[in-house]
């Protein structure tokens, strides 16, 4: 929802190392004091010290590995985050026609950040943290998607956030564009006002709208009489793409305290349990992610006819390469809430809706 000057940007914590972002922007920092500086092992494995003695990559795909911590930090990004004094390598390459390019430093050792530049350092695409897992490394970078123009000298530069550095694996290939995600839904429109630039979210903007008080949907009354609840929601981004719609609700459990939640989007999205409340802080309690066209599941307990809060946005920042318009379809499905006795989700009105703030 709308970024504030004022810095309006609630940082939650999944355990002690690892942050979550709820705002529309990212912060300049992250928590991630367990990724320290990891040297590897130094031997000369490397790309280029700069643009002048970089590494030529003739033809992709291309794969190299290589340790940057017997390096100068000769360049930087923000990507969103600045400042970093980590050493870095560099390769070069010029594409013959035009070309959708990957660069992946799955398997890297360290906290990653990888950015393509022009001859000028102009950035063109850039990544600090993609990964997060067993199989590629945690806070280990990959540019999914950097639209490249033949004839073109770019520059590949492999960096670290903060100070570190390490070994890295690098692999550049072109990009395999995905069959189209187009989801369907048959349920309860969200109702939220067409995103666009300039746009300003009253409407269901949570913790991120103060300005507008802290609104959230109420989805407790919108459920059938079995208690189900299919909500067909809008997300995306504004501000020339660089602002993320962030969806803020209740839902209730029903008797036996116990919802299932699965979630699908036609863009990647974060769907996240909440606890707190914005005065206070907002915790994330628990988390899935979803999409495109693949749905997660979140099973949540708690005491029969709770209310509890759920998020959804886009894992993303800003909209990805490629993303025409602002807006992308989810589907948001809800089993065990509270019933309500003779009514149907489809005849609540997006008026209905609106008078449920609170």
């Amino acid at each position: 929802m709308r970024y504030l000057a004022a810095l309006f940007l609630i940082l939650v914590f999944l355990s002690d190392a690892n942050a979550f972002d709820l705002g529309t922007k990212p912060s300049n920092t992250k928590t991630n004091t367990h990724v320290g500086h990891n040297p590897g092992t130094p031997d000369g494995r490397q790309g280029g010290e700069d643009i002048s003695s970089a590494i030529l990559i003739h033809s992709i795909p291309f794969s190299d590995t290589g340790n940057t911590s017997d390096n100068f930090d000769d360049y930087d990004a923000d990507c969103p985050y600045s400042t970093s004094t980590s050493p870095d390598v560099v390769y070069r390459f010029t594409p013959e026609f035009d070309l959708p390019l990957t660069v992946d430093l799955c398997g890297s050792g360290y906290d990653t950040k990888t950015y393509i530049m022009d001859a000028d350092l102009n950035i063109i695409a850039c990544n600090d943290d993609f990964y997060s897992d067993e199989i590629c490394g945690s806070y280990v970078s990959m540019i999914e998607f950097a639209d490249l123009s033949a004839g073109t000298e770019y520059f590949i530069v492999i960096d670290g956030y903060g100070e570190d550095a390490g070994d890295y694996i690098l692999e550049v290939r072109e990009y395999e564009f995905p069959a189209p995600c187009i989801l369907p839904c048959s349920g309860l429109n969200e109702g939220e006002p067409s995103l666009q630039d300039g746009y300003e979210d009253a409407y269901n903007g949570g913790c991120n709208s103060p300005e507008f008080g802290n609104p959230y949907v109420d989805l407790t009354e919108m459920t059938d009489n079995i208690g189900e609840l299919t909500l067909c929601g809008v997300s995306g981004w504004f501000n020339d793409n660089t602002n993320r719609d962030t969806d803020w609700m209740y839902i209730r459990f029903g008797p036996l305290g116990l919802i299932e939640w699965t979630l699908d989007a036609e863009y990647p999205v974060f769907g996240f349990l909440l606890g707190g409340d914005c005065a206070a802080g907002i915790t994330v309690d628990e988390q899935m992610n979803a999409g495109p066209c693949t749905p997660a599941n979140m099973i949540i307990q708690g005491s029969p006819y709770q209310d509890i809060q759920v998020w959804v946005g886009p894992t993303e920042y800003s909209g990805p390469s490629g993303f025409v318009g602002h807006e992308f379809n989810y589907v948001a499905h809800f089993t065990g809430l509270d019933p309500i006795i003779g009514s149907a989700t489809e005849k609540r009105s997006f008026g209905q809706i609106k008078s449920l703030y609170r």
